[in-house]
Formats: C-alpha cells, sequence, structure tokens
C-alpha cells in the first residue's frame, strides 16, 4: 500500500527549541497538540506521521490504535515531546496496534509510562529517548519503553533516563531483541519480564539500582524462559532504589549488575560486568525478592532458576559495600571489612522435590565458570550456612539459539 505522508505544520518559533528548555504552554502548542491527536485518530495503515524538529509541550497523554503506522521525528535530540505540564493521561504515548515503528524522537517527563505498546505485533523503536529531566525520583513515571504481551519486538539505539521502575522493560512477550541501547539513573535499567526468547546485547547500562534484570513473576499470562544477556555493559549500578514502595523491582539492592530472578534458559556470556557494589551477578528465586502478591501465587508458578548458563564474562571490580544490613553483614563474615562478595552471588533457594543426589537435573542446574567465585547465601536459613564450595556449579548447558525476528524490521 503507498504510504501516506502526513506533515506536521509547526510553527516556526518552536523550531531548534533546546531539548530542555521549556517552551511555553500558549496556543500555537495547543494546536499542536490537537493536530497531533488528530493524525494519530485518522492515521490508515501505511501513515507516516513525520514530526519535525522542536521542543514541544502537551497537556494530554496520546494514544493511537491503528496497524501499519509510524511515527518518526527529526532526531532524540532535536523533535521533543515534552509531557512535564501533563495534566490527563497515565501515558505519554499508548499504542494498541500492530507493525508499529517510532523512530528518531524524545518523549520527556510523563506522569507515567512514557511509551506503553500493548498487544501489538512486529513493533520497532528506534532512537527514541525516554527522560525525566528533573534525575532519579520515586514520583517519575515507572517504565520508558514499555511493550507487554507483545511479538516480533526490537528496541535499539535509544535512551531512558529517570524511569522509577525499569527503563527499557518488555513484559509477557515473544521474539525480543534489544541492542546498542543506553539505560541510566533508572532503578533497573533493562528488564525482561516473563518473556520468550529475548536476545539483549551491545547495550550499557550504569547508574542504575541494577543494570540488567531477568525475571518471572507470579500471576503473569507467560512463564518466561530462553533469554541470552552477552556483550553488554554492565557497570557501577550504584543509584539508591526509588521504586514505589510494593513494586516488585522495590527490593532490587543498589549495586545489583546482572539479575536472574526465578527465570529459566539464561545465558550469560562475552559481558563486561564491573564495579556493581552489591554484585556483579545476581542468581535468586522469588522468595528473596520481598515481592508478595497479595493474591496468592498461581500452583503452576516456579519460583526458582533453573538452566542458568554463565560464562565469559569479563568481570571485575564490585561487591565491596552491598546493600542492605543483612547483606553487609554476611560480606563482614565471610570476608571481612575490607572484603568483597565474589562474582556471583546466589540466594541458595533450591526445589526440593527436584534434587538428584543432591543437585537438580542436568537441564536445571545453575551452570558457572570463569568468574573469581560463588557465595551461595543460603536465604532458606536467613543466611546462617554460606557456602563458597563452586563444585554444585561445575557444568555446562546447551547454548540458546538466536533470537530471529520475522519479519526483520526494515530501518
Amino acid at each position: 500500500m503507498r504510504k501516506l505522508l502526513i506533515s506536521l505544520a509547526i510553527g516556526a518559533a518552536l523550531a531548534g527549541c533546546g531539548k530542555h528548555e521549556a517552551a511555553p504552554q500558549n496556543a500555537t502548542d495547543a494546536s499542536f497538540e490537537a493536530k497531533l491527536q488528530e493524525q494519530l485518530l485518522d492515521a490508515k495503515p501505511g501513515s507516516v506521521i513525520d514530526i519535525p524538529a522542536g521542543h514541544y509541550s502537551l497537556k494530554r497523554g496520546l494514544s493511537l490504535r491503528t496497524d501499519g503506522v509510524t511515527i518518526r521525528g527529526a532526531g532524540m535530540d532535536k523533535t521533543v515531546l515534552s509531557f512535564k505540564g501533563q495534566v490527563v493521561g497515565p501515558e505519554g504515548l499508548l499504542v494498541n496496534a500492530s507493525d508499529f515503528t517510532i523512530e528518531n524522537l524524545a518523549i520527556e517527563d510523563t506522569k507515567g509510562d512514557a511509551l506503553k505498546i500493548n498487544q501489538g505485533k512486529n513493533i520497532t523503536i528506534h532512537g527514541v529517548r525516554i527522560e525525566w529531566t528533573d534525575g532519579p525520583k520515586t514520583t517519575n513515571g515507572a517504565y520508558g519503553l514499555y511493550p507487554v504481551k507483545t511479538q516480533n519486538v526490537l528496541i535499539e539505539d535509544s535512551v531512558v533516563i529517570g524511569a522509577s521502575d525499569a527503563g527499557i522493560y518488555v513484559g509477557q512477550s515473544h521474539n525480543i531483541i534489544v541492542r546498542r541501547n543506553r539505560a541510566e539513573n533508572n532503578v533497573a535499567g533493562i528488564e525482561v519480564e516473563n518473556s520468550v526468547n529475548a536476545d539483549v546485547y551491545e547495550n550499557t547500562t550504569t547508574k542504575n539500582t541494577g543494570g540488567i534484570l531477568v525475571f518471572n513473576m507470579p500471576n503473569l499470562s507467560l512463564h518466561g524462559e530462553a533469554t541470552r544477556v552477552f556483550r553488554n555493559k554492565v557497570f557501577a549500578n550504584d543509584t539508591d532504589n526509588f521504586a514505589a514502595k510494593g513494586a516488585a523491582v522495590a527490593s532490587v539492592p543498589a549495586g545489583s549488575g546482572v539479575v536472574v530472578n526465578s527465570n529459566d534458559k539464561v545465558e550469560i556470556f562475552d559481558n563486561d560486568i564491573a564495579d556493581n557494589k552489591t554484585a556483579n551477578i545476581i542468581i535468586a528465586s522469588y522468595f528473596s525478592t520481598n515481592y508478595y502478591n497479595t493474591r496468592g501465587v498461581a500452583a503452576d508458578y516456579n519460583p526458582y532458576p533453573k538452566g542458568i548458563f554463565v560464562y565469559g564474562n569479563r568481570l571485575k571490580g564490585g561487591g565491596d559495600s552491598p546493600d542492605g544490613i543483612k547483606l553487609k553483614t554476611l560480606k563482614t563474615a565471610m570476608y571481612g571489612l575490607t572484603g568483597s562478595f565474589p562474582d556471583v552471588l546466589w540466594d541458595g533457594y533450591v526445589d526440593p522435590k527436584n534434587l538428584v543426589d543432591g543437585l537438580p537435573p542436568a537441564a536445571d542446574r545453575i551452570c558457572i565458570q570463569d568468574v573469581n567465585g560463588v557465595l551461595s547465601a543460603d536465604g532458606p536459613h536467613d543466611y546462617k550456612n554460606p557456602s563458597k564450595d563452586m563444585k554444585p556449579f561445575a557444568c555446562t548447558l546447551p547454548k540458546l539459539p538466536p533470537v530471529v525476528l520475522n519479519p526483520e524490521p526494515k530501518i
């Protein structure tokens, strides 16, 4: 279908404003906002909505419900949609559509989530900046880039700063690639939750509470497995946790590099992971989250991480100042006041019904190579009998295949 190009004519007075400069909410801003929402409502499959360079102040959240639409700016530092004065709507942009592309623009200071994409297929997010410009605050929106219940998702070359939950989050989704992004000053830099077949690579995460998270939470529509985390730079994720009380990530210790919680078939390799003050790699169960659903936990939910393979990473520093009294006490007891946790911290929870001769079945084991040590914290007994024994982790697992998006996005 021939693409319909919709060019939004914007007053020259707005063009070229600095990305943090507050443009006044005047008639020009109001007319821009009304025109943009009209174009989103009237869009047809194949429509391209071009937004020229400028800093635009919006008061209402935007929405799109038409498949096959592209929203395109002039660059993530040139086309800025600012929601600093937002009074209506929980999101900046809510998309309920498939075959959707958004590229080369910024969304700032939304009241809630910045860009939420719900139940779509073939989603491409390219060159998008999400930012809460006043720095890390609990009152910031929870999620930056937020595809949920989606299929064939590509998030690339984007930046997210300041989310009070996760900067880049993909949940309950299939076939995901998250690559070449930067996430900083979020609670979770990048989070893959309850999703199947995800590749997370060549990203940089720093100054978050936790760098890269791979989680499975209870009572959701999909059980997550098969995530590869590789060729990322994950360093100095030491920002104090500023998540809202009761959020699942509120229990992530400041200084967490790569965290696997209750997920299965996770492969962590060829990353540069350094100077995350609690631990560079954390492997844990649901029981260590301090997050308990008031509805209870579904009977088929498995809270234990299974089939975790860590190998070939470059790790240094970290573990020297863990977050929380219990972890500080454990570190001092095991390594002294000036010592550090080893590269990998495991909470020690195992499924007792699943053990064979004291170990999980071969496919369910946690296999760890090329690290300076593993501390099994003995969480089930409140850290009373921690162990430095590496023998339970001396194993290998089959490597996961690369994620292939079908169709391959065209950028």
